[in-house]
């Protein structure tokens, strides 16, 4: 049987995406700061401490957005990131460096960063810019999503069917968050499970289904189609 999350009080949580973040940055304090902020508003974070480690993460893990600090051992924040894009990893990289003059931003998007923050940052300004790129690449213009009558608000973290609030857990909110965001394509359970779970938590692809089943339940029988032996397509409710 599959505990039920703790339901998370999402009256103090502003934003809430359902989506992997890896946090590369070699000095830990700062590292446990950005893992922590991220995950305090619904993010799964991982984090790596070298170029290396993060070389090794972005080629075996699917991220849908990476913060990376420049100055790191191993192998440097800048040549790690050419060789993402010319390998053709296209996740969204959000550029965090101490490097502030206008010569190393250039430097850093010519190099395929999507964004840039100098440090010292303010960690709203990092949550709000993260926010804004996986708008961009997700193709969607507001942080609110919806799917005919029903709608999810990432910035209340909140979720409405036809104008009436819907109470999920965190890892209900986490699957409809995911499944909204690549609204219209087939979504397996492997890859629900990537995005709902740490990397070093144990997943369990069975346990999407029990979420799944408790949505359909919440929204409707029809909100969620399954595609057999392909996995899940949200649908439009009317």
């Amino acid at each position: 049987m599959v505990p039920d999350p703790v339901q998370p009080r999402f009256s103090d949580v502003r934003y809430k995406w359902g989506v992997r973040v890896l946090v590369v940055e070699d000095e830990p304090r700062l590292s446990r700061e950005l893992a922590d902020a991220l995950g305090a508003v619904g993010y799964v974070v991982d984090a790596a401490a070298d170029g290396a480690r993060a070389d090794i993460l972005v080629h075996t893990e699917r991220y849908d957005a990476v913060l990376l600090d420049l100055g790191l051992p191993r192998r440097d924040g800048l040549s790690l990131l050419r060789a993402w894009r010319e390998a053709g990893l296209a996740m969204p990289v959000l550029v965090l460096t101490a490097r502030s003059s206008w010569h190393d931003k250039v430097e850093g998007i010519d190099s395929g960063a999507d964004d840039y923050v100098a440090k010292p940052f303010r960690m709203e300004e990092v949550l709000a810019r993260l926010r804004a790129l996986l708008r961009r690449a997700q193709g969607h213009a507001t942080p609110r999503l919806s799917a005919g009558a029903l709608c999810l608000d990432p910035r209340t973290a909140s979720v409405t069917l036809a104008g009436r609030p819907v109470k999920l857990t965190a890892h209900e909110y986490r699957v409809l968050a995911y499944l909204m965001h690549h609204a219209g394509r087939v979504v397996s359970q492997t890859e629900l499970s990537d995005h709902i779970y740490a990397r070093d938590t144990d997943r369990d692809s069975n346990t999407v289904e029990v979420f799944i089943a408790r949505l359909r339940r919440k929204l409707g029988a029809a909100s969620i189609s399954t595609v057999r032996g392909l996995g899940y397509r949200l649908e439009a409710l009317s």
